[in-house]
């Protein structure tokens, strides 16, 4: 493993520990099991590092969704795939913390809002590839792929971990129950009618 690596590693530990605020700069360095200065070869200060973390997790979901979408199954099984991945691998990764995440996002706002706008596009063009090809495929239907793509990560944004805590979200079993329905919802309204036979 990497120094990189390993202090956003100690990132994610210490959020789960400590929480943002608590963690110091010498925590960091501590838990990743490197001096002090090391930190500062690789980034500025404390935020830098918990944005850079927040960067890793993203781009590991958006390499796994990119894998989903060219995957087998039809595009409907696909999409599926892709909405209910894209809220239980981050609610995953936050699973052992005993905070809100409010702190960090609060603390990180800014540049946190210019980042999630950046990811959710992305996410949304994935979607409306995969949209397209279940539209060629006589299985869905709707308007516009960027904007049906848009709506559906709004739709299942209400189930990923930001203001509430993983406990206050429900266990993971419940949250999984939920999001079912709420693609089979998504989904079901997407389903292309079939063909009505001429007389």
């Amino acid at each position: 493993m990497n120094t990189r690596d390993a202090i956003l590693d100690a990132a994610g530990v210490l959020l789960g520990r400590y929480g943002y605020h608590k963690t110091t700069m010498d925590d960091l360095a501590t838990e990743a099991g490197i001096a002090r200065r090391t930190l500062y070869l690789h980034f500025r200060c404390k935020d830098d590092i918990f944005l850079a973390r927040i960067d890793r997790v993203v781009e590991r979901l958006l390499a796994e969704e990119k894998r989903i979408a060219d995957g087998p199954g039809d595009a409907r099984k696909r999409l599926a795939q892709l909405l209910t991945h894209r809220v239980v691998y981050r609610l995953d990764v936050v699973k052992d913390y005993a905070k809100s995440l409010d702190e960090i996002f609060a603390a990180l706002r800014s540049p946190y809002l210019e980042r999630r706008s950046a990811w959710f596009a992305v996410e949304a063009t994935v979607l409306a590839r995969v949209l397209e090809q279940g539209r060629a495929a006589g299985l869905l239907s709707f308007e516009d792929a960027g904007e049906t793509a848009r709506a559906l990560i709004s739709a299942t944004n209400s189930l990923i971990p930001y203001s509430l805590s993983t406990k206050e979200l429900g266990s993971r079993r419940e949250i999984e129950r939920t999001l079912a329905r709420v693609v089979a919802l998504l989904l079901g309204g997407l389903r292309a009618e079939p063909a009505k036979k001429k007389r």
